[in-house]
């Protein structure tokens, strides 16, 4: 889809077969599992809705909070739904029985609020600390919970702390920590999240929970989705507004931060960090126009940013811009914003129409 100046000055277009590839690609490298795909928190900036809608291909999904739930219910969604935060009090452990949701139990208060309630039938997922030191059960309370909710056939698992560096030696502590817990239960588990499924085939297991890599994006720093064998599902367009002439000496933006170090032409482009575009980034950090590479100069602003065109004389107002995505990776500009690719891809901002497109942004059916 090309914009025009019909068009929203941003839009984030969604290839759904980039989805469906990302998903496959789960299925290849751990074929002997099934796949809880997490859609928490906007299924990552992607729409929650729209992104179970389009992975019906895995057994389940999993959303950080009980509301996330409740959406995916009434948007007729009946693969198991497991609710990675659990429920806080009765109001939300009575949505869970309602609404078919599976909590995960990662306290002592939860676990027993469940067993009190002998006629719930819903599975829960049993979550074991062995390092990550945020949400779990210790090793003690973890054994008293499985037993008082073993007729319950719950799922046990954990959560990696360190999954993305595959010499760190925390993977491996808790692997085994893991493994003492575990290894005389029936029960399955589940251990790997997006990093892990990459990088440690011995974490696969019952149940897998791929985040990051459904679209298209690297859990690892240094690399891409691509260079993983993933395709990137958004790409966050905009287009040039304007195009003026700067003499050698004249700066640009706020700050006066970058200054012309000979005749240059320079292009506004119609996206800044109102849109969630990072303003982070320094001058030299690329988008893309008709395939060229071209730098921003000078701050990103709330509602536009600048780039050098002097070396790209065929781009003008109208020009369509890339800002990341299809043949430029989102990996890419968060190194250079100098965070990680789940901060940009959660943080484009509501203002930023999703355009749901298929097959080739240039030749796709789409609609808002």
């Amino acid at each position: 889809m090309a914009l025009t100046s019909k068009s929203p000055p941003v839009a984030a277009l969604l290839n759904l077969d980039a989805l469906h590839a990302n998903l496959a690609r789960v299925r290849a490298l751990a074929p002997g599992a099934r796949i809880l795909a997490v859609i928490k928190a906007d299924a990552y900036g992607h729409g929650l809705v729209r992104a179970a809608h389009a992975l019906l291909g895995a057994d389940g999904f999993a959303v950080a909070r009980v509301e996330e739930g409740i959406r995916l219910r009434r948007a007729g969604i009946a693969h198991r739904v497991v609710v990675l935060q659990g429920y806080a009090d009765r109001e939300e452990f009575q949505a869970h029985l309602d609404h078919r949701l599976e909590p995960v139990i990662h306290s002592v208060a939860q676990a027993g609020m469940l067993a009190a309630h002998r006629g719930a039938r819903i599975r829960p997922w049993i979550k074991l600390d062995t390092g990550m030191n945020r949400l779990g059960l210790t090793p003690q309370a973890f054994d008293h919970a499985v037993k008082r909710l073993t007729h319950l056939q719950p799922v046990l698992m954990t959560h990696l702390a360190c999954a993305d560096a595959p010499d760190a030696p925390a993977t491996g502590r808790q692997l085994a920590a893991f493994e003492d817990a575990t290894g005389s239960l029936e029960h399955p588990v589940s251990i790997a999240n997006s990093a892990a499924i990459l990088a440690w085939p011995q974490t696969h297991r019952d149940w897998v929970r791929p985040g990051l890599m459904l679209y298209g994006l690297s859990p690892f720093e240094g690399k891409t989705g691509a260079e993983l064998g993933l395709r990137p599902v958004m790409t966050l367009k905009s287009r040039i507004i304007a195009v003026k002439v700067l003499q050698k000496g004249d700066s640009v933006g706020y700050g006066a931060t970058w200054t012309a170090g000979r005749p240059t032409r320079l292009g506004v482009v119609a996206a800044g960090y109102g849109d969630g575009y990072p303003r982070e980034v320094p001058p030299g950090t690329p988008v893309l126009i008709d395939d060229v590479r071209v730098p921003i100069i000078g701050r990103v602003s709330m509602d536009m940013l600048t780039v050098d065109l002097t070396d790209h004389p065929r781009a003008g107002p109208g020009s369509e811009v890339v800002l990341w995505g299809e043949g430029l990776p989102l990996e890419t500009i968060a190194r250079r914003a100098r965070t990680i690719p789940y901060t940009l891809a959660c943080g484009v901002t509501a203002r930023v129409p999703r355009v749901e497109t298929e097959g080739d942004y240039g030749a796709s059916e789409s609609r808002l």
